[in-house]
């Protein structure tokens, strides 16, 4: 391995990958070696996201043109439905390299579950088999040595880093989570598309895939790992009028004899070592606010007006913790770095 872990972005021009250069940019172990956006090829970055110009950077390529076996790592932030082919071939270039997912590709572990919400056959089902679902906290003994690590969606990362600790200590009732969400319009991409337009965003909220949104299997997928048995969760996320942010709130039915305490208590001690994870004081209201531009995560709890029942509450930026962050994070610990190597920033306030 060279020196400097050499990297390559695929899908450069969208929100994601322009965030994980933001933050790779000023990594010390890390050199931008390939930029890929096929409908930008040959420009610079800067002329896509002129925020970026200042660094220098290689110009934007077709990825079909990029010599693949020059790099130690590949992070992958293109639209769903396109990088389970683009992985296979990187992979068949340098099968040495490790990939890190950041679209939806790879995050199902069921092929016909994936089939069932992207509506189409999975197009590398071999290397699913091997994909590490890459949420860093509670899979990095796996992250370590995977060759390709498929990070979790915005949404799943806030909602599992609020409740799988509870889950797995049985804590709640996995058969019975509500789940409230709402995201900046980021988390739609960068396309054009008439409902993120600004005068159609702008000074309102409003659910999307109500009912039917692709990342509720996902959820699902490892709130049922934790739980030891197949979840339905209930899943609805709403489009705010921001550009970054996220914040879920998730109604919960306490077990036998917990207390909304109790959940805080464990959340406190099974993220005490965790340099990303900020679990709240009693009373203390996580805000997107808080972690606007950082890998950070807030979560707080509250006990419900309703015996029985309690609210865990989190926040993370969508493009950070929610993505590039999390990819970066990951590829830390495949790395055997520290783990909080080029994410330590804390929020942009206000």
């Amino acid at each position: 391995m060279h020196d400097k872990i050499r990297i390559g972005v695929l899908g450069a021009s969208g929100y994601t990958g322009a965030d994980l250069v933001r933050l790779a940019a000023r990594h010390p172990h890390v050199e931008i070696a390939a930029l890929t956006a096929n409908t930008h090829a040959g420009k610079e970055m800067g002329a896509v996201f002129p925020h970026l110009a200042i660094l220098d950077l290689p110009r934007l390529k077709a990825w079909e043109e990029v010599d693949w076996s020059e790099l130690d790592a590949v992070f992958c932030g293109l639209p769903h439905g396109t990088t389970q082919e683009i992985t296979a071939a990187v992979l068949s270039a340098n099968p040495k390299a490790r990939i890190i997912d950041m679209s939806a590709d790879f995050r199902l572990r069921d092929a016909s579950v994936y089939a069932e919400w992207y509506g189409h056959e999975h197009q590398a089902p071999a290397l699913q088999e091997e994909a590490v679902y890459g949420l860093t906290e509670h899979y990095r003994a796996l992250i370590k040595d995977a060759r390709l690590i498929a990070c979790p969606g915005c949404y799943p990362t806030a909602v599992l880093m609020a409740l799988l600790p509870l889950v797995r200590q049985n804590m709640i009732d996995a058969r019975d989570l509500i789940i409230d969400a709402k995201s900046g319009v980021t988390g739609a991409g960068r396309g054009l598309k008439q409902n993120t337009l600004f005068a159609e965003a702008g000074e309102g909220l409003s659910p999307y895939s109500v009912g039917k949104h692709r990342h509720a299997p996902e959820i699902e997928q490892e709130i049922g790992v934790a739980a030891g048995m197949p979840v339905t969760v209930n899943f609805t996320p709403h489009l705010i009028p921001m550009s970054r942010g996220e914040l879920v709130t998730c109604y919960v039915r306490l077990g036998e004899g917990v207390t909304a305490g109790d959940l805080r208590q464990r959340l406190v001690e099974d993220y005490a070592s965790e340099p990303f994870v900020h679990v709240l004081p009693e009373g203390g209201v996580p805000q997107t606010q808080n972690v606007r531009g950082s890998n950070y995560v807030q979560i707080g709890v509250f006990p419900d007006r309703i015996p029985g029942r309690a609210l865990v509450i989190a926040a993370i930026d969508n493009l950070v913790k929610g993505s590039a962050g999390q990819a970066l994070q990951n590829m830390n610990v495949a790395f055997g770095l520290e783990e909080g190597e080029g994410l330590l920033q804390l929020a942009l306030f206000p």
